[in-house]
Parts: C-alpha cells; structure tokens; sequence
C-alpha cells in the first residue's frame, strides 16, 4: 500500500530509489550485529557517504548533495520504510549539519563540512543535561573565555550519535547571568582534551543507537569554534528546532504508514489461511 507523494519531484523519487537499495543491502543485514553491539560500525557511514546519502542539503560546493528540505524527507521516509534502526544520519545531515550550513564561517564551512558529508566526521548536538531537558535557557554546561579560546565545563545526556561523534556542537552558558540571552553554540571535538564519553545508555527499542553521556572538563576549544553569534545560541536554536521537527513528523508518519501496510497484509495473509483451513 505504498502512497504516490505528489509534493516530489522526480529527482526527489530518484533519491528515493537509491537509498531504499541502500538501506536493504547495506543496512538490514547488519541489523542484528548492530542490535549485539549497540553501535553502528563507521564502515556505514562512509558508505553511506560514498553514495551520497549523508548531507543531502548541504551546497555541493562544501561536499554536499545540494539539495533541498524534499530529498532529506525521502530519505527519512526510505529509512523508516525499512525497518532499521540505529544509524542517526538524520541527526547527523538533518539535525546539526544546518548549524554548521547556515551559521558558520566561510572558513569553518569549508574546513568541517567535506569530511562530514563524506561520513569521515560524524557529528552529535549537545542540548540535555542530567538536571535540563527541554528547558534550554537553564543549562548549566559552562563556556568561559581565556584569551583566544573557550573553556567548557558540564555534562549532558541522552545524545544521539554521542559514542560515534567526532564533532559535537554543545549548547553552553557564555553569560550565566542572563538566561537566554547568554546561551552559545560552541564546537568540541572529540580528541579534545578534557572531553569523555560516558555509558550507553540503554533504551527500550533502537538498541542499535548509540545514546550516550558526554563530559566535559575543562576543555579548551579555540573561540574560532564559536558558531554563529555568542550569547544568540538560544535563537539559532529556536530558528533551526522547527526543521528538526517537522523531519521527525515525516519519518514518523512514514514508520506508522509501514505499520499499517504490514498489519494490513498480516490480516490477509491469517484471512487467507482461514479460509483455505475451513474449506
């Protein structure tokens, strides 16, 4: 019961045709060593680079597919299509590459964002901490200036891709006096200093996914690592959460839509049966 979209265009369905052959040769068979190891191996992700499915909005003069908001819902559609789970490209290509896209320097775009559309760099968004979930003007990871860097102090939980991730963008206080407006976007990576991953956490379903806690003690980051305006954090976030969303509310109704089709064909298949039995 597969449903024409009428919003795609045909190079919409044509992305759509090459990540479904994507994801039931490079993904399903590996579902179950996922599932054991509660992480997805990085050969994946460089596949999945490889074939141009990571990034698919991002401009094609940084590596990206140079796309729009279309081809990234086919492939959430096609992901969830599946059935597998693990792999956070959404998180990755969908979610924190924007930032990256849309807020960054010429020179931060043409430094970090080849190597993440190839799948070479993984990339996780550090919002909740222990004691802070969605309220995000009361975080408490801290970013202070020392001369020509940032130093960040905190820990935050639930991130997806947070045991993969090379790059992670961390929402920190730069001005703790002033709420929202002291909130920044600031770039760690993972080989920093003072930066460690905590436990996996373990979840009811997607065990495949990794979501772990990250720490971060006294690390030193240059504040060329800053992304869009210090103390406007809290706006870049409120501007970009709205994609962020809606991408969630494509591949969820594409996961219910699947469900149906399999219930739909399970009801037929026992009706079927039945019938033949009593006959």
């Amino acid at each position: 019961m597969e449903i024409k979209r009428t919003v795609y265009r045909d190079d919409h369905e044509m992305l759509r045709e090459t990540a479904r052959r994507f994801f039931e040769r490079e993904c399903l068979p590996r579902q179950a060593q996922w599932d054991r190891d509660g992480l997805v191996d990085r050969e994946t992700w460089l596949k999945a680079g490889r074939d141009g499915l990571l990034c698919v909005t991002v401009p094609e003069e940084y590596g990206g597919g140079g796309g729009d908001f279309g081809h990234a819902a086919v492939l959430a559609e096609e992901y969830h299509r599946s059935g597998i789970s693990g792999p956070s490209f959404s998180v990755h290509s969908d979610i924190t590459a924007p930032y990256i896209v849309r807020l960054g320097t010429e020179e931060q775009k043409r430094q970090w964002l080849p190597p993440i559309c190839r799948g070479e760099k993984i990339l996780a968004i550090a919002m909740t901490e222990p004691g802070t979930g969605s309220d995000l003007k009361s975080i408490r990871t801290s970013a202070v200036r020392d001369g020509d860097d940032f130093i960040i102090n905190g820990s935050k939980t639930f991130i997806s891709n947070g045991l993969n991730a090379d790059m992670i963008v961390v929402v920190c206080k730069t001005d703790p006096k002033a709420g929202a407006k002291g909130v920044s976007l600031i770039m760690v990576e993972a080989d920093r200093e003072g930066f460690r991953r905590g436990r996996k956490l373990e979840k009811v379903g997607q065990r495949a996914a990794d979501t772990a806690e990250l720490f971060f003690d006294n690390v030193r980051v240059p504040a060329t690592n800053l992304i869009g305006n210090e103390n406007g954090g809290f706006i870049h976030l409120m501007e970009e959460l709205p994609q962020e969303r809606l991408i969630i509310a494509v591949y969820c109704a594409a996961r219910l839509e699947r469900q149906l089709e399999l219930t739909l064909q399970y009801v037929k298949d026992r009706r079927a049966f039945n019938q033949t039995v009593w006959d």
